[in-house]
């Protein structure tokens, strides 16, 4: 029989998001390809130092040692160095003891069009382009910044989202942005009990979900929170939504525009994912934050801006 992923939580990952890869990156960016190539090769037996996503990964990979989430958990490394050169990431995932097996080499080029190809519920990375380009093929991606100190005070995984843009489509932050905060509030009440669409994270808040549901809440792995500016009575439809998608989030925060930061730390969040960039690179200072270059807050800029 093929292998397959179904009904797995498949995590699609580059390796400088793995692994700190800043020595062999600055000297790409310095000196080009070729040098890159020797460098990797050089130091192949150098191991590398944990990523700013390595701390979460760890702890996904670590819920298929518990019964009751035994294999539901598929980690990939996709990775712009080829093989020869991907040796030094591949030796540091032996290293330290990381089940991670199965890997897109790309030579280069952008491994962002394996994303689909291995179904991946998200892809995280530090590569602003490579993201955007998954996302607009429709699947779920974020741009890891920088974490803050913050260290992992259990093996719970705790993921918090944000809202519109990321687990909901943009569709009400428009309208905020094109008639203010009264016609928002006044729109979200009146639409109350009609669900928001989705927006790109849903698929992988439901896979979460699906592992969550194999779990009692006392040995629940998981814990995952909603994190918005919104406040009441626009908190309603976000709440009938979840609810109509029949997912359940542990925690959720309605801060009313409140900085977000203080509460992801309260929470303990290994990863918070966020639309835009001045709440995520407030929230890294505290927590890793996942950039979702989506929606109205991201335009893209036109070519030779």
């Amino acid at each position: 029989m093929p292998v397959s992923f179904d009904g797995k939580l498949v995590v699609a990952i580059s390796s400088r998001a793995l692994f700190d890869l800043s020595d062999s990156h600055q000297v790409f960016e310095q000196e080009g390809l070729d040098a890159f190539q020797d460098y990797q090769v050089a130091h192949e037996d150098d191991l590398l130092a944990p990523g700013d996503a390595f701390a979460l990964v760890k702890k996904l990979l670590a819920i298929n040692e518990m019964e009751e989430g035994r294999g539901r958990v598929e980690v990939i490394l996709l990775s712009r160095n080829s093989s020869d050169t991907g040796l030094r990431v591949f030796n540091s995932i032996e290293h330290y003891g990381l089940p991670i097996t199965r890997a897109a080499f790309a030579g280069g080029q952008s491994p962002h069009r394996y994303v689909p190809a291995f179904g991946a519920h998200v892809f995280l990375s530090t590569d602003a382009e490579d993201v955007r380009s998954v996302l607009d093929a429709g699947f779920a991606a974020a741009t890891i910044l920088s974490r803050g100190s913050l260290d992992p005070t259990d093996s719970v995984l705790r993921i918090a989202f944000d809202g519109d843009a990321v687990l909901f489509s943009d569709e009400s932050e428009q309208l905020f942005q094109s008639d203010g905060l009264e016609a928002f509030a006044a729109n979200e009440k009146s639409a109350a009990r009609q669900p928001l669409s989705d927006g790109p994270f849903r698929g992988f808040l439901e896979a979460l979900h699906q592992i969550q549901r194999e779990f009692t809440p006392a040995r629940c792995p998981i814990r995952t929170a909603l994190v918005t500016a919104r406040s009441a009575p626009a908190h309603e439809r976000v709440v009938r939504t979840l609810r109509s998608w029949g997912i359940r989030i542990d925690e959720s925060l309605f801060l009313g525009g409140l900085p977000k930061g203080e509460f992801l730390r309260a929470f303990g969040a290994d990863v918070f994912f966020d639309d835009q960039q001045g709440h995520c690179e407030s929230a890294s200072r505290h927590v890793a934050a996942g950039h979702v270059p989506h929606g109205i807050s991201n335009p893209r800029r036109e070519s030779g801006q």
